[in-house]
C-alpha cells in the first residue's frame, strides 16, 4: 500500500535537513515510536506501538538508513517488525523529500506499506487515516523539537517536558474515525457537483 503525505515546517530547509540527520531525534517526534539501540552503519532497534480500531499493535524491529542524498535532500528508511504477541507483521520503506517552501521548509513523504496478521484486516481508508494523523503530529511535535533545541533546551530537557512518546490509543482512533466521518458527511451531505466537462 503506497500512502503519501506532506507537511511544512517553519524553519529553512537547511535547519530542517541537519534535524533529519539526528535519527534519534526524528523517531522522538513520532508517537508511540521509540528507538532502543544503535546498531550502527545507520541502523537501529526499536519499537512502535499504535492502536487500529479497538486493537493495540506494538512492533518490534529494525529501522535501516539506506539513502541520504544531502543535494537532493532526500531520506531512504527501511523499517520491518513483528508484534510482540505474534499477530502480525509490518515492513515499509519511507522516503522523506525536503524543499524550500518559502521561508519554511515543505517535507514530501511515500510509505510503501507491507502489512500482515491483525493490522491487515483494516481497509486502506482507515490505514491512510491514522497515518495522517501521526504525521500532523509528527510535524508539529517535529516544530516544537526544533524551536526548543534553537533555544538552547537539550534533548533530555525536551523529552522530560514532552513526557512519554506514545500515540494515544484513544486519542488517535477518535480523530481518524472523524476524519472518515467527514469524509463520508462530504460525500453524502455536499451539493452534487457534476465534473467539468
Amino acid at each position: 500500500m503506497i500512502i503519501t503525505s506532506g507537511f511544512e515546517v517553519a524553519e529553512p530547509v537547511e535547519k530542517v535537513w541537519q534535524f533529519f540527520g539526528d535519527i534519534p531525534q526524528v523517531a522522538s517526534c513520532l508517537p508511540g515510536a521509540e528507538l532502543t539501540k544503535d546498531l550502527g552503519d545507520d541502523k537501529y532497534e526499536g519499537q512502535v506501538a499504535i492502536r487500529m480500531g479497538p486493537v493495540r499493535l506494538q512492533f518490534n524491529g529494525t529501522a535501516d538508513i539506506t539513502e541520504r542524498d544531502e543535494a537532493a535532500k532526500k531520506l531512504v528508511v527501511h523499517a520491518a517488525g513483528a508484534d510482540v504477541k505474534g499477530r502480525g507483521q509490518a515492513a515499509m520503506v519511507v522516503s522523506a523529500i525536503l524543499t524550500p517552501r518559502g521561508r519554511g521548509t515543505k517535507v514530501d513523504v511515500t510509505q510503501d506499506l507491507q502489512l500482515a496478521g491483525a493490522a491487515a484486516q483494516y481497509g486502506r481508508g482507515m490505514i491512510s487515516d491514522v497515518s495522517a494523523v501521526l504525521m500532523r503530529d509528527f510535524s508539529a511535535n517535529m516544530q516544537d523539537r526544533i524551536e526548543r533545541l534553537e533555544r538552547g533546551e537539550s534533548a533530555e530537557q525536551i523529552a522530560a517536558a514532552s513526557g512519554a512518546s506514545s500515540a494515544s490509543g484513544v486519542s488517535l482512533a477518535f480523530r481518524a474515525a472523524r476524519m472518515a466521518l467527514t469524509r463520508v458527511f462530504r460525500r453524502f451531505f455536499l451539493p452534487y457537483q457534476p465534473a467539468a466537462s
